[in-house]
Parts: structure tokens; sequence; C-alpha cells
């Protein structure tokens, strides 16, 4: 879905209509986007513009995707919801 001038909150009302979170894709040049996107975005992970996965940082879903976080220091916070954000830009 383009968003190039679209309502980031609607944008990601649409994306987060789901019982899943295991990862979101976001494609850009606009890094004020990525940033308030990924900010709204209910995702375990961010990957923005084709960055892969980087296995030190936490891993997990929000909803039924995934029992929480692996890897990193977060593994032992069970009552966190981190989310990170990978970008290649």
């Amino acid at each position: 879905m383009r968003f190039g001038d679209a309502d980031l909150d609607a944008l990601a009302r649409a994306a987060n209509d789901s019982v899943y979170g295991l990862s979101a894709y976001v494609w850009t040049r606009d890094l004020a986007a990525t940033h308030g996107l990924a900010k709204r975005l209910r995702a375990g992970s961010v990957k923005v513009n084709g960055a892969g996965m980087e296995f030190a940082l936490p891993f997990g879903g929000f909803r039924q995707s995934g029992l929480g976080r692996e890897n990193g220091r977060y593994g032992v916070e069970a009552f966190t919801e981190t989310k990170a954000v990978m970008i290649d830009y």
C-alpha cells in the first residue's frame, strides 16, 4: 500500500488489523515517515527497505505471533514488548 501523503495512523490501523504481529516490512525514502510508522506498527520487528534480520536483536512477535522474546538481554525480560527496526537506507 502506498503511503506517500497518507495518514500514518490510518495506515498503521490497516496494517495492525490482524491477530498476528511477527514482522512488518516498509519500503520508503522518507526516514521520518519510517520512524513514525515503525512506532505505530504492532509487530515484533520492522524491516525497512529490505533490511535483513540481525540475530543479536530480540526476536518475537506481538499478539498471536510468538510467545515472547528470544536473544539479547530482552530474552529474560518477559513482560516487555520491544520492537527491532532494521533500516537499509
